[in-house]
């Protein structure tokens, strides 16, 4: 039904390499938004991002808020969730990511966001 046309819709554009792959859901509570990320981030995760590349993932990581979950209720995990996401999904920028929070410890309080 409409979930799964919803579903292809994502998956053609995530899919084309021409196209940016920033998707933003927009809708009232209840209409599915929620079901619809997780099951198009299970996917990309599950997905390698090239046929040279035997350990990356296509999917960098992911930040659902919630109203009701202390720590994902407001932004200022957003950004030390991703950087842990990147840097044990892409072994590639793992040295990097780990660099930068050395250098700069800052970009992991939680109280500066």
């Amino acid at each position: 039904g409409t979930r799964l046309r919803l579903l292809n819709h994502i998956y053609g554009f995530l899919d084309n390499p021409e196209k940016s792959q920033h998707i933003w859901l927009d809708g009232m509570a209840g209409v599915g938004k929620s079901a619809a990320t997780f099951t198009v981030a299970e996917r990309m995760r599950d997905l390698k991002e090239s046929e040279e590349t035997t350990v990356e993932t296509r999917l960098a990581g992911t930040f659902f808020f919630s109203r009701t979950t202390t720590n994902r209720c407001t932004t200022a995990y957003v950004f030390a969730m991703l950087a842990y996401q990147l840097a044990r999904n892409f072994p590639s920028v793992r040295s990097d990511v780990c660099k930068a929070i050395v250098e700069n410890l800052a970009v992991l309080d939680l109280t500066r966001s």
